[in-house]
C-alpha cells in the first residue's frame, strides 16, 4: 500500500499504458477490450437462454441475471491472469535496481480495474433502461468492486511470485480460472438445483461466490452487504489469511527474482 502511495502517479501512467500496448498494432486496437466480454455475453446468452430455455430469475431477464455475474468475473480473470505474469512480462524492469518491482501486479490489475468501471457503468444503465434500476444502493457496488480488487491483489502477489520460478503456475492459474466460472457459480443458478446443503455450503467457501452474488443481490434485490453478514465475514477472514501467506512468500522470494528472471 504504502509502495502505491509513494508511485501513485506512476501506476497510473504505466496501467493506460499497458492497456494500449496489449493491443498496439491491431486495427480496432482497444476496442478489442470491449468486443471480446461482449462477444462472449452474447455467446453464453443465445446457448443458455434461447438454446436451453433458462428462466429469468425473480423476473429479471435470463441476460441482465447472467450479465451481473459475468462482469465481476471477466475482471477478476483477466487481471489475476495478467497479474501472474507481471514480473516476466517487465523483467526489464524487475532487474533494474532503482525501481520498485511491488507495484507491478497494482499495475495489471489497474490496467483491467478501466475495462471494468467501463462496463459496471453500462450494467448499471441496462438495469435502467429495463425499468430495474435498484437506486442508490447501486452504489454498493462500488464496495464489491473493492473487495474484488483486495482478493485478486492478494492472489496475484501470491501467484505472481511463484511464477518466476514455476512458470506453469501462469497456466494452472488459467485453469483455475475456467473451472471457476462453473463453481461459482456464474452460468447456473445454485438456488434452482436440488443440491445436497453440504455442496451448497461448498461453493459458498468460493471467496468469488459473495463478489458475483454481492452484484446480482445487489442489482435485483437491493441487498445490503451488512445483511449478509457470515458470507462478509468469512470473505474478510479468507481474504486476509491469503494476504499474510502471500506477503511471506512474496518477501522471501523477490530477492531471487532478478537471478531467475
Amino acid at each position: 500500500m504504502n509502495s502505491f502511495k509513494k508511485n501513485k502517479d506512476l501506476v497510473l501512467y504505466l496501467s493506460k499504458n499497458d492497456l494500449k500496448t496489449k493491443f498496439a498494432g491491431s486495427y480496432l486496437g482497444i476496442i478489442w477490450a470491449f468486443v471480446q466480454p461482449v462477444v462472449t455475453i452474447v455467446l453464453y446468452w443465445f446457448v443458455f437462454q434461447i438454446g436451453l430455455k433458462s428462466p429469468g430469475v425473480s423476473n429479471v431477464p435470463f441476460v441482465l441475471w447472467l450479465m451481473a455475474g459475468l462482469i465481476p468475473w471477466f475482471f477478476f480473470s483477466e487481471s489475476w491472469i495478467n497479474a501472474t505474469n507481471c514480473f516476466s512480462e517487465y523483467s526489464y524492469l524487475v532487474k533494474k535496481v532503482v525501481f520498485n518491482i511491488d507495484i507491478l501486479p497494482v499495475v495489471k490489475i489497474i490496467s483491467s480495474l478501466w475495462i471494468h468501471i467501463f462496463f459496471v457503468v453500462v450494467l448499471v444503465g441496462i438495469y435502467a433502461v429495463f425499468g430495474l434500476f435498484p437506486g442508490a444502493i447501486a452504489l454498493q457496488l462500488i464496495y464489491y468492486s473493492f473487495c474484488m480488487i483486495v482478493l485478486v491483489l492478494a492472489l496475484s502477489y501470491l501467484t505472481s511470485a511463484i511464477a518466476v520460478f514455476f512458470k506453469d503456475t501462469l497456466q494452472l492459474v488459467g485453469i483455475a480460472t475456467q473451472i471457476g466460472t462453473w463453481v461459482t457459480p456464474i452460468l447456473w443458478n445454485i438456488d434452482t438445483i436440488d443440491l445436497n446443503e453440504k455442496l451448497v455450503m461448498l461453493f459458498k467457501f468460493n471467496p468469488m461466490y459473495y463478489i458475483v452474488q454481492g452484484y446480482r443481490t445487489t442489482l435485483i434485490y437491493g441487498t445490503g452487504f451488512w445483511e449478509q453478514k457470515e458470507l462478509t465475514i468469512y470473505f474478510w477472514v479468507f481474504t486476509i489469511v491469503i494476504f499474510a501467506i502471500a506477503f511471506m512468500v512474496y518477501r522471501r522470494l523477490k530477492p531471487h527474482f532478478a537471478d531467475s528472471l
